[in-house]
């Protein structure tokens, strides 16, 4: 797979991401059912799949940590779609751990370039300020980063930021799809 030149000159935070399918078709219209339609039984076989196809995210990890929505998007939509799918992943694996906070409402990503995507991002998460009983302390963990779309990585590189800066010792990342681009 070939890197764009932002990720060819930047040393990824990521070590390792995966999604279980191309997000087309099928896999498409089963996200945007879970989150637009808010059709949340379906984060169980989506997780599911998930399990099955990134397997290799999950093995050895101590944390699965849910990309955040600002609160204003999580009172609109009602729920966050990727804690729902961390949620049914740590029944096999990890537990989840909500470690992070949106601090900025951004725009939807939909439709920006890369570059738009990383800026809109940049500064937009932080490390939960009142820790719960289920934040325990991170550093020195492995950590993955679950979430429904992946599309240039922006939103994932960003928490994962933030992660590092907690301590955490490696991010990787687990999507129920990853957004590829149509040939020319």
């Amino acid at each position: 797979m070939s890197r764009c030149a932002r990720c060819r000159r930047s040393r990824p935070v990521v070590a390792h991401a995966l999604a279980a399918g191309a997000y087309d078709g099928a896999l498409r219209a089963i996200v945007h059912a879970l989150k637009y339609e808010g059709r949340r039984s379906l984060a169980r076989p989506l997780a599911a799949l998930m399990r099955a196809r990134c397997a290799g995210v999950f093995a050895g990890a101590d944390w699965l940590i849910p990309v955040p929505l600002h609160p204003s998007r999580r009172r609109a939509r009602g729920f966050n779609q990727a804690l729902d799918l961390a949620r049914r992943l740590s029944a096999g694996g990890p537990p989840v751990c909500r470690a992070l906070r949106r601090v900025q409402a951004t725009p939807t990503q939909t439709g920006l370039p890369a570059a738009q995507r990383h800026k809109n991002v940049r500064d937009a998460f932080a490390p939960r300020r009142r820790t719960p009983p289920d934040v325990p302390p991170l550093r020195g963990t492995v950590v993955v980063l679950v979430d429904d779309v992946s599309t240039t990585g922006a939103t994932l590189e960003a928490c994962a930021r933030v992660l590092i800066g907690m301590g955490v010792r490696e991010v990787r990342a687990a999507t129920a799809a990853r957004a590829v681009r149509k040939p020319r």
